[in-house]
């Protein structure tokens, strides 16, 4: 009786699957959603350069674009005080653990101009500074992981993004920063006339011959996108938003 049982029931199954009736099926994985921006895909992010009031002072745009050796980044600054031009280029080039290989900047900052190139030497753990015209070259010992400024900030991204908060460490700007970081936790600000809930990061970089403090604030997305940067300046907080 029972095999008869299950014969009648393959029977009854083979039935089914030759009369087209639609046979019960698991169901679909949700689909992975894309992920977006640096570490993930090259990026390009363009930003306003405010004053306290909100008047637009100049644009700014950052780049990350992926290369067989790691990634190259670019940020180029274009603003302008009455009477004060700002216009500055910085490039650095890194290996995919985001240690830093080459770092420059060009800018020009009223009457003041300024060159440079920094090749670091991970081997020997030295950062080469040469100014442009090639005369006065200068070597600082560093880590063997070492970053520069513009490299940093993705590397805080990608620690953000994974949870933590940048350790304190030595930063190429030309001459060597020490760099410390510390998270005040959640807040809301207001990027492109929009509420952005953001994580918020203060840095502190002190120099041969500056100490500067600002805030970074990171968007809560899985790029941990920086939304805006705010730097106090002697009349007014200047700051950099996200254009979206």
């Amino acid at each position: 009786m029972r095999i008869a049982t299950l014969r009648l029931a393959a029977l009854l199954g083979i039935a089914v699957v030759q009369s087209g009736y639609p046979q019960a099926s698991a169901p679909a994985a949700p689909a992975k959603p894309v992920l977006k921006g640096f570490p993930f895909t090259n990026e390009s992010l363009s930003y306003t350069a405010n004053w306290p009031s909100g008047i637009s002072l100049g644009e700014a745009h950052l780049s990350a674009t992926s290369t067989t050796a790691g990634w190259h980044f670019e940020l180029g600054l274009d603003a302008a005080i009455p009477g004060f031009a700002v216009k500055d280029t910085y490039k650095s080039t890194a290996a995919a653990d985001l240690c830093s290989d080459t770092f420059s900047k060009d800018y020009v900052h009223g009457a003041h101009k300024s060159s440079e190139t920094v090749t670091i030497d991970k081997q020997a753990s030295i950062a080469s500074r040469m100014p442009a015209n090639k005369v006065g070259e200068s070597k600082t010992n560093v880590p063997a992981c070492v970053r520069d400024a513009l490299t940093f900030l993705y590397y805080a991204r990608r620690e953000m993004g994974q949870g933590r908060v940048p350790v304190a460490q030595e930063i190429v700007f030309g001459a060597i920063y020490n760099g410390s970081f510390q998270y005040t936790g959640a807040e809301t600000i207001t990027v492109s006339n929009k509420k952005v809930l953001t994580d918020k990061l203060i840095c502190h970089i002190k120099g041969p011959a500056s100490d500067v403090q600002f805030e970074v604030y990171f968007d809560r997305d899985p790029a941990r996108t920086i939304v805006a940067v705010k730097v106090p300046l002697p009349m007014g907080k200047f700051s950099l938003e996200l254009v979206r």
